[in-house]
């Protein structure tokens, strides 16, 4: 007999990041002009979660995509990651373009550095963003039109912001504080850009496989996960799964979690009650339920949510606000090099490692930090700011040409936000 149940949309989509991880930089090395990033710890980590998560669990959905199309992922790969890929592990790469070229997956823009731009003044957002979608376009020839921004931070201010650069969508998490009442299964617009739209993420059920797979040294089963699944009322539009795609192999170090992942992709496809879709997908077809004003700033971390992970305490406030100063120095450069470091130290892990918290929360940060303590993190890293700071200071600035003018105005034509190039002939890659 035909399943009389309507079919509700699930969104299932993974952030992939790796950032550049800093060497010990003690306070005699300053003045040293020695290197801040630790190549020989990046390569390894990246390589071994390659072996471990990446390239298993890519393989795994390809054979469950070229088998039934119907499966339909999501990635957020930052552009640290990516460039990473490039020099570790270019098998990664391939893997992930293996998958672009199957039709149904989907990237996401966000920041290329994983940064916090979002909380910086001027364009330095909007120019990591238009750097990750000429990121995205290089290594797999599409153009995003949905995007997620690092953390999943959001406010209706960076709506405005990401919607004036040409995305139609945005995802943030379903967080009972910005909802008062309302339900994360639908559709949202923003309040005043209604033509960008609001995903949200269900973070209850996301975090059950992320955080909560393992209960009682048992993993979760799927028959209790779609039982969980299949418990949402029919009526809901759609539910939308997000988690950091190492949680496969390299946070639940367990061949169980890959097994998981087969089986319930598998079942959710064959029980008929949810159609698997893409983000771009689901805005193309999916009216929005209404407007959704979040004034203040959220995030998908820790129990508060917010921005707290990151500038959370005064190490994590001063570390921020000193790599900031040095924006119109680090620019005045015209350096290409010099701009790429200033960059790489904006990475938001940088400042997760610095929290204080205590309990859960303290945990998860101390698992992913390599420093001892939080304090040990904040003195390393202001350790290398002020050795840029003094190697900015010796810096000899040379006069621009009447070419590197020209030069710069046309960079500045190609990043102009308000009407990017790009934006203006942007189409949906996905659509097919």
């Amino acid at each position: 007999m035909p399943n009389a149940r309507p079919t509700q949309e699930l969104v299932l989509y993974f952030q992939v990041h790796q950032p550049r991880r800093l060497r010990p930089f003690r306070f005699f090395d300053i003045g040293s002009q020695g290197e801040y990033f630790n190549d020989d710890l990046n390569r390894s980590i990246v390589q071994r979660v390659a072996r471990q998560s990446y390239l298993p669990t890519n393989a795994l959905l390809l054979k469950l995509i070229q088998k039934h199309p119907e499966i339909k992922i999501t990635f957020s790969i930052s552009g640290m990651a990516l460039d990473q890929f490039e020099e570790y592990a270019p098998e990664v790469l391939d893997s992930f373009r293996a998958l672009a070229a199957t039709g149904s997956v989907e990237f996401l823009a966000e920041t290329d550095q994983h940064s916090l731009a979002c909380m910086m003044p001027g364009d330095e957002f909007e120019v990591q963003v238009l750097d990750h979608v000429a990121k995205l376009h290089e290594y797999f020839g599409v153009r995003p039109t949905v995007f997620r921004n690092t953390e999943l931070i959001y406010s209706d201010d960076i709506g405005r912001r990401v919607e004036a650069l040409g995305f139609t969508g945005i995802f943030t998490d379903g967080v009972e504080k910005i909802l008062h009442g309302r339900n994360p299964h639908y559709l949202y617009q923003h309040p005043d850009q209604t033509g960008l739209k609001i995903l949200l993420r269900n973070y209850r059920l996301s975090d059950d496989i992320a955080f909560r797979f393992f209960q009682n040294n048992q993993p979760l089963s799927v028959e209790k996960y779609m039982s969980w699944l299949n418990g949402i009322p029919t009526h809901e539009q759609l539910v939308v799964l997000g988690m950091d795609y190492e949680t496969f192999g390299e946070h639940q170090r367990h061949e169980s979690i890959l097994k998981f992942l087969d089986k319930f992709l598998l079942t959710v496809i064959k029980q008929h009650h949810f159609t698997l879709s893409t983000p771009s997908e689901i805005i193309a077809r999916t009216p929005a339920i209404g407007s959704l004003s979040v004034p203040s700033y959220i995030s998908w971390a820790d129990e508060e949510r917010d921005l707290s992970a990151w500038l959370g305490n005064d190490m994590q406030r001063d570390a921020f606000e000193t790599m900031l100063r040095m924006e119109q120095e680090v620019k005045s450069t015209d350096n290409a090099e010099i701009l790429e470091r200033w960059r790489w130290l904006q990475a938001s892990d940088h400042f997760y490692y610095m929290s204080t918290k205590k309990s859960n929360d303290g945990e998860v940060h101390a698992y992913f930090s390599p420093f001892s303590s939080p304090y040990e993190a904040f003195m390393n890293y202001m350790n290398i700011l002020n050795d840029f700071s003094y190697q900015l200071s010796k810096y000899e600035r040379t006069p621009v040409t009447e070419q590197q003018e020209g030069a710069l105005r046309s960079e500045a034509d190609r990043r102009e936000i308000h009407m990017p190039t790009w934006a203006m002939t942007l189409q949906n890659t996905y659509e097919h």
